[in-house]
């Protein structure tokens, strides 16, 4: 697939976008209803808007994690709503790798704030990991990167789980133990001082 077989698939997804009836199109439509200027004309002014601000505006970051949050988020939760399981997985998908690369972005965050257009590098990047097509990048991570790094150690993760919910529940018992045995001498004494 060439890229401007990519650039026509991704406008035509957009023209579809447009012309379906969801909470975006409805505001769009009222914008359009006011201003006299074609929804898709505002759709592409702020698209073209949140580009530069992910360039020059304070608090990109933000910004960037909204998008890269609230739309998943919103799919995610429609999945869980239908009774097709295909698409619970491309959203278990793209969190894993999200949740990946939130780790990375983490520990190398104060080398990364300096690169010139960070922002809105990442921000193309969690697009194209929740973009609605079968080669996205949450897909090719997962399955390059994330997959075969997981089954190569999963054996090792499982045992590092199992032992530390046996030592978490050991120490819950303890704790519970020891607050279901009653006062100690010491609180007694304070109980009788107060009386």
């Amino acid at each position: 697939m060439g890229l401007l077989d990519v650039f026509s698939s991704i406008k035509d997804r957009a023209e579809k976008f447009l012309n379906e009836k969801n909470v975006v199109t409805d505001i769009l439509g009222k914008v359009e209803e006011k201003t006299g200027i074609k929804k898709k004309v505002i759709a592409l002014g702020a698209v073209s808007l949140t580009g530069l601000y992910l360039v020059y505006g304070y608090g990109a970051s933000l910004l960037c994690n909204l998008i890269g949050f609230v739309y998943p988020a919103y799919y995610s939760i429609k999945a869980i709503e239908s009774p097709c399981k295909e698409d619970d997985t491309k959203w278990l998908t793209y969190w894993v790798v999200y949740g990946v690369f939130s780790l990375g972005e983490f520990f190398s965050d104060i080398f990364l704030y300096w690169f010139p257009f960070y922002y809105a590098f990442k921000c193309l990047f969690l697009l194209w990991c929740m973009a609605p097509m079968s080669w996205n990048g949450s897909q090719i991570i997962y399955n390059k990167v994330v997959r075969p790094i997981f089954l190569r150690h999963e054996a090792t993760v499982d045992n590092m789980v199992s032992d530390l919910s046996g030592k978490a529940m050991s120490a819950a018992e303890n704790l519970t133990r020891e607050g279901t045995s009653g006062p100690r001498p010491r609180d007694k004494a304070i109980h009788h001082v107060e009386v």
